[in-house]
């Protein structure tokens, strides 16, 4: 009987482990069956088979084409954000007049579906990255401001009260002991942000471009290749899933401190 309590307590940690492994095999198998056995037309749902096969008949040449077309544009829309976001936030935690005055027009730009201000975008820019970078810009720069803001102003405020009693001037209560307290939270709104890069990219591909993993989707779907054009949204999702860990990573590596403990 002791011996089959570590048995079990085994099998208990692995199928936690791999749980999330577990379902999406399972979900894909089922997906397989249904497309297989219902015999749904490709057209309308193809089978993770096909999905897979129309991956592998397009070239490995193109499929780099497009994928360093979309995250060209998604990094450095991410970039131009973090550039904007983070001085924005300094200045509406230590401003309350600029606070008021810019929180509502943050909400208004973001309130503004990009998709119908992209035409305009496209229109005023070109074609060209410029606009594709603005585009992604303005929909993942919010969540940046708003996390980084909120971060700083949770600090401690006996942590303020001692830098103030120490007479430290505000750029050192700012970077040495506001944004260290905001780290975990500045993390986070990357992590949203990332994403959004991803998706600011395609919506600024579907708009006007000529390469790229969105313009390869619309391309697909126009033609009525719908296992290619699946092929190339599983294709979307995993870059933007290794993006995501990678600002997980970053964390680990330079912040490990900020990281949640684990129970």
């Amino acid at each position: 009987m002791n011996q089959t309590r570590p048995l079990k307590s085994w099998f208990a940690i692995q199928a936690n482990r791999f749980a999330p492994l577990i379902f999406f095999v399972g979900l894909v198998i089922l997906w397989e069956l249904i497309c297989t056995l219902g015999k749904v037309p490709n057209y309308v749902l193809p089978s993770p088979s096909a999905i897979i096969t129309a991956f592998f008949n397009v070239e490995f040449s193109r499929w780099m084409g497009h994928l360093w077309a979309t995250l060209r544009v998604a990094l450095m829309g991410f970039i131009l954000s973090i550039l904007i976001a983070l001085p924005l936030s300094i200045g509406m935690m230590r401003s309350e007049l600029m606070n008021r005055i810019l929180y509502p027009a943050l909400i208004v730009i973001q309130s503004t579906p990009v998709v119908a201000v992209a035409p305009l975008i496209i229109v005023l820019l070109g074609t060209d990255d410029p606009s594709r970078v603005l585009i992604t810009c303005l929909i993942t720069f919010f969540p940046l401001v708003v996390s980084t803001t909120t971060g700083m102003l949770e600090t401690p405020p006996e942590m303020i009260e001692l830098s103030q009693s120490l007479r430290a001037p505000r750029y050192r209560e700012t970077w040495q002991i506001r944004i260290p307290y905001a780290i975990p939270h500045i993390f986070s709104g990357l992590r949203v942000s990332i994403t959004l890069a991803i998706i600011g990219a395609v919506v600024a591909e579907f708009v006007a471009a000529e390469e790229g993993l969105g313009y390869f989707i619309q391309f697909s779907t126009s033609f009525f290749k719908i296992p290619q054009a699946f092929s190339g949204l599983i294709f979307l999702s995993i870059i933007s899933l290794l993006l995501f860990k990678s600002i997980q990573w970053i964390q680990m590596w330079l912040f490990p401190w900020s990281l949640p403990k684990k129970k």
